[in-house]
């Protein structure tokens, strides 16, 4: 399991028992770099994914995936951002997905924003889902929450799960938020690993991608990004 929930109101640093990079980083990915997952398909998850390539093989236009998408403030304000694209929210809560209630409306011209989906399913297997049906991802977010702080678990983190070689192969670029620095540079360690570069940097979003986001920066911490090129 990789995708962590956390109150909404947790906004306190983060605490963990690294120092750095964690010392089996390059083992553990090299491992399922080597191996792909063989994991059968939970029911529930192939069963919104074939609904949802109904949608995308529709669609002619950009595909954008918003992982970890939460009550899908994110996935909303992304279709806004991108009015032309197909913007498509992924996370395993049926209550956080659930939980959306509001309308997003652009105030220039006050119009509902409607290209987006939200999609109750399993990342583990839905990644492997929309690598084998070759979806035309160009942009692909994975925000906040997602530390998983303690040392031992590294293998709850994207990457170093047994996922993260078909998570790395979706899209043209990858776009990771987090309020742990060290979080991101391990992804990029992994990414690099896997052949594949990275560039880490500061948020300066005057607008708040997620609930998350907005949380930890009124708190004064610093938010964290992390833009993987994945192809051209």
């Amino acid at each position: 399991m990789t995708e962590q929930a956390m109150p909404l109101g947790n906004s306190k640093a983060i605490v963990t028992n690294q120092t750095g990079i964690h010392e089996k980083l390059e083992e553990v990915v090299k491992k399922h770099l080597n191996h792909p997952s063989k994991k059968p398909y939970q029911a529930h998850t192939v069963e919104a994914f074939e609904e949802i390539d109904k949608v995308v093989k529709a669609f002619s236009g950009e595909v954008i995936l918003d992982s970890c998408c939460g009550v899908g403030q994110s996935t909303r304000l992304i279709a806004k951002r991108h009015p032309n694209a197909l913007v498509i929210g992924v996370d395993k809560s049926a209550h956080r997905i659930n939980r959306n209630v509001e309308e997003l409306v652009d105030d220039e011209t006050a119009q509902k924003i409607d290209n987006f989906y939200l999609i109750r399913a399993d990342l583990n297997d839905f990644y492997r889902l929309v690598l084998a049906a070759k979806w035309p991802v160009t942009k692909h977010f994975v925000l906040y929450p997602n530390p998983w702080p303690k040392s031992k678990h590294l293998q709850r983190r994207w990457h170093g799960s047994a996922v993260f070689p078909e998570m790395i192969q979706i899209g043209q670029e990858m776009i990771l938020r987090s309020n742990w620095r060290l979080y991101l540079e391990e992804f990029q360690a992994a990414s690099t690993i896997a052949g594949l570069t990275g560039e880490l940097s500061s948020v300066i979003d005057d607008e708040p991608l997620t609930p998350f986001e907005a949380k930890y920066k009124a708190s004064g911490q610093e938010c964290f990004q992390l833009n993987i090129q994945i192809s051209k």
